[in-house]
């Protein structure tokens, strides 16, 4: 805009270019373009022109809010002309740390921050400097955050979390979450909270005895502060000119900050929530989290840890049997889980044998050795020869973890030797040969499993899945083919598509196992072709069976998990009727 336009114009002007274009024929669309890139373009000098606050206010309201947050930052925008601004639009980050550029406006964008969501308060901070990527050499650097603002900010960010842990109830509406995301343990994520406080480590100390938000502060630096400090080294090595991985990195608490933190260890506010047999499970394992991510709480605390995990298997009955429900997958894992935070919490011998109980109560692994593939052998040839090994085949789909958590369990000094002796009487030849080959638990334990008898008759445990070419050795590959489905990996969610595939792809295969495989795996995972000659030839020219064909798989094919036998079986309601051409 020209320096040389008249003060008394500008009304007019202003009026013009935001007003919308129109003809005496009504609104020109190509003509309103151009105003609105000539009110873009002068919209700057407009502003720097203008002082009435309704001239001021019809230019505001077009700008977008990069452009009015460029207009803060360098002054042409001041707090007076916020009101105008909050009347079209709600606050965001990027106008308060515009604001609070300025000295006299620091105050004015801290009284804005109630009006961000929780989400965007730790922006303010996070994008003050928006110029970081794109500044060019020699340019002036941002100026510091005001430590006004960067406290106010960081009050901000954990003022939800210090809310919650004074009333940690469930909201309204919890019970309909799903299970998966029904775990109140999300509330002490704190992502905002951990954020501001991670660019002021040197205030650490000091904030864990904050009267209002210490206790929030404990509970971030126990869960976050190693967690982020390995995840930055790791960063750090990864870049080309980086500095290498520390073999043992320095810790990012020291003993002086575990030692404030101790109060919040145990969640001890959290000791009363609802349906203790969930919510003392997860405060374990929260806790357990806590000493693996700083594991010299286990002396610093093993008091106070002793006792806490004693209390919450008590409170939450954890210990009591109940059986696995059908659809329940997360089973097996909340008795792992249990095992592996008693092994490193417990000091309770009875307690430590309950765990190991549970664990000699948990289903066999179902351990298969995959069809052999030429590229894959060709590959763990060069790297591992001897890969075709029960140990191995036993990590594949990690049901190694029993074995493992039973390890952990026998590495407590506390855990009765009987209790562990117990349950590896009744492990899998494999979960044996993993204890012999891979485990680093006591002597004791290791003398223990290799003394197990093993009976003469008795294989390594292993389904092991062969081609064609093998099967054409066996005297009755058929047989064999019929093995592999009655055996437990067929039943196991995790290996039993790879049975299946093997059945359906062989050509020993008869109709009599199709039979007995799941339909949806038969007709739309392995081989449909062969599924297609079957139906072929079973629906015939019967209108009727067809039909009764395409009810079937629309829904009870997949929803009630029929077999294939089953869907065969279910479109002899209606006999076939041979018609004649």
């Amino acid at each position: 805009m020209s320096e040389d336009l008249p003060r008394e114009a500008l009304k007019t002007v202003i009026g013009a270019l935001c007003a919308p274009a129109a003809t005496p024929d009504g609104f020109d669309d190509q003509a309103d373009r151009w105003r609105e890139e000539a009110l873009k373009a002068a919209l700057p000098a407009l502003l720097a022109r203008t002082s009435a606050k309704r001239l001021r206010g019809r230019l505001l309201v077009h700008a977008d809010e990069k452009t009015l947050a460029a207009l803060a930052a360098d002054g042409t925008v001041t707090a007076a002309d916020v009101p105008a601004i909050l009347r079209h639009r709600r606050a965001w980050a990027g106008l308060l740390s515009a604001l609070a550029r300025h000295p006299d406006q620091v105050e004015a964008a801290i009284a804005l921050l109630p009006r961000l969501s929780d989400h965007e308060v730790e922006q303010v901070v996070r994008d003050w400097d928006p110029d970081r990527y794109t500044r060019t050499k020699g340019a002036a650097p941002a100026p510091p955050v005001p430590p006004e603002l960067f406290n106010a900010v960081l009050e901000a960010c954990l003022t939800p979390l210090a809310a919650y842990l004074l009333h940690p109830e469930p909201e309204e509406g919890w019970e309909a979450v799903s299970a998966f995301s029904k775990d109140w343990s999300l509330e002490l994520g704190g992502r905002a909270g951990w954020a501001m406080l991670a660019r002021c480590p040197e205030r650490w100390a000091q904030l864990t005895a904050h009267p209002v938000f210490g206790a929030a502060v404990q509970h971030l630096l126990l869960d976050q502060a190693e967690t982020q400090a390995l995840e930055d080294a790791r960063y750090r090595a990864a870049d080309p000119d980086g500095e290498e991985l520390p073999a043992d990195p320095a810790p990012a608490l020291s003993e002086d900050l575990l030692l404030a933190c101790l109060p919040a260890l145990c969640l001890p506010e959290l000791a009363d929530l609802p349906n203790p047999q969930v919510t003392a499970r997860r405060t374990l394992h929260h806790i357990a989290n806590r000493v693996r991510n700083n594991p010299r709480l286990a002396d610093l605390a093993a008091d106070q840890l002793h006792a806490a995990a004693d209390a919450l298997v008590t409170r939450g009955r954890l210990l009591s049997w109940s059986d696995k429900q059908e659809g329940d997958y997360e089973f097996d894992g909340r008795v792992l889980r249990l095992a592996e935070d008693l092994a490193l919490l417990s000091a309770n011998p009875d307690h430590l044998a309950g765990a190991c109980a549970q664990l000699a109560r948990l289903d066999q692994p179902a351990v298969v050795s995959p069809t052999p593939s030429r590229t894959l052998i060709r590959v763990l040839d060069n790297v591992d020869p001897d890969h075709d090994r029960p140990a191995r085949f036993l990590e594949r789909h990690s049901e190694h973890r029993r074995v493992q958590a039973l390890t952990v369990l026998a590495a407590n000094p506390h855990t009765p030797h009987a209790a562990v002796a117990d349950v590896l009487g009744g492990l899998h030849p494999a979960e044996l040969a993993w204890i012999a080959e891979k485990a680093g638990g006591p002597d004791w334990f290791l003398a223990a499993a290799a003394a197990v008898p093993v009976p003469e008759d008795e294989d390594d445990g292993v389904v092991r899945l062969v081609d064609d070419e093998e099967l054409g050795k066996h005297p009755d590959p058929a047989a064999v083919l019929q093995s592999w489905l009655d055996s437990p990996a067929a039943g196991e969610i995790l290996s039993r598509s790879e049975v299946y595939r093997a059945v359906v792809k062989s050509r020993y295969r008869t109709l009599e196992h199709l039979r007995q495989i799941p339909a949806d795996e038969v007709l739309a995972r392995h081989e449909p072709e062969v599924a297609l000659t079957i139906l072929l030839e079973h629906c015939g020219r019967s209108p009727q069976r067809w039909e009764a064909l395409a009810a079937a798989m629309t829904f009870d094919y997949d929803d009630e998990k029929i077999t294939f036998g089953q869907l065969l079986d279910s479109l002899e309601v209606m006999p076939a009727k041979v018609q004649t051409p």
